[in-house]
């Protein structure tokens, strides 16, 4: 079986294209390698992945119509997994343009593609930020999704539709995924665990937006990879298009964040806090009630060990 992961170099495509290699698939990787967080931990992940005979990787990005289309059409993949995307909340308000070209025209590339090249199953990432300011929880599938607060996340509601469109016209096999939070080992510098813990350890003040009042539903990285590859080997028994809350639903204030981190420097932060900022959901908790119907054993770790975890991988990093 060949399996495409799109953004391989990234937090999650990396983790991902680890186990799936680890379980003797054939993974081949996509990523454009763009500069907006460190490009040197994107490198640091591929050398890694690339150490493993099951690991292919291509330097492509989305937005290259002509070069994916030879692509997919050279190596007919099985299955593709598309976590390739412009992220962030906060970087969306003030460039708008890279969300567009990256998270719909990349998209839409992607999609038309492997539907003209009979892929088997599409797998793509959503976020648990198309719920918006919903206020009944936990958040479920059926809730609205109408209303986004970001760009990135309207960008991510259009990828929704534009997927359940596709199923509807061509009879793709799509899956969506909404993921919550996710943080661990190799995590994305612009995400408020690696701030935290850099914070701390330069002993520089940790800025906690909404006055450290959000409550998020964090989801350790080893639990999102263990439900797609679960996903993955129970597709047959997936309707021809879902769309799927990945979370432990275990929602934590961000001030309880923080101490964990802080418990794993042994250090008082300095706090610094600060407004609501625009965009920014006040809080997240899934229901992972329908994924628990499709995989029957979800993984979930405690917050204390994912993040001690992630701990000691930045000390050492």
């Amino acid at each position: 079986m060949k399996i495409l992961i799109t953004g391989c170099a990234g937090f999650i495509g990396y983790h991902l294209s680890s186990l799936l290699t680890q379980k003797k698939m054939k993974i081949y990787g996509i990523d454009n390698l763009n500069n907006y967080y460190d490009v040197e931990l994107k490198k640091e992940r591929l050398k890694i992945l690339k150490k493993n005979k099951n690991f292919f990787f291509y330097k492509l990005s989305l937005e290259n119509k002509k070069k994916l289309n030879e692509n997919i059409k050279l190596n007919k993949y099985d299955i593709v997994i598309n976590l390739a995307a412009q992220a962030g909340v906060r970087y969306s308000i003030s460039n708008p343009d890279a969300y567009f070209s990256s998270n719909l025209t990349g998209f839409y590339n992607l999609l038309k593609i492997c539907n003209e090249s009979k892929v088997k199953f599409f797998v793509s990432a959503s976020t648990s930020s198309v719920y918006g300011a919903n206020k009944k929880f936990p958040l479920s599938e059926k809730d609205s999704t109408d209303n986004p607060l970001s760009f990135y996340a309207a960008t991510k509601k259009c990828n929704e539709i534009i997927a359940s469109s596709f199923n509807k016209i061509y009879g793709m096999k799509i899956l969506m995924l909404r993921f919550f939070t996710v943080y661990g080992p190799y995590g994305r510098p612009d995400m408020s665990l690696y701030k935290f813990s850099e914070s701390l350890k330069f002993n520089k003040n940790v800025e906690l937006y909404n006055y450290g009042n959000h409550v998020r539903d964090f989801t350790y990285i080893d639990d999102v990879t263990d439900a797609i590859f679960k996903l993955i080997k129970n597709r047959k028994k997936l309707k021809s298009f879902e769309i799927l809350n990945i979370a432990g639903s275990k929602p934590s204030t961000l001030r309880n964040y923080l101490n964990i981190i802080a418990k794993n420097f042994n250090k008082k932060p300095k706090i610094k806090m600060l407004p609501l900022q625009k965009g920014d959901v006040i809080k997240t908790y899934a229901s992972n009630k329908l994924l628990k119907k499709r995989i029957k054993n979800i993984k979930i770790t405690k917050l204390e060990k994912g993040i001690k975890n992630f701990v000691e991988w930045f000390k050492n990093y």
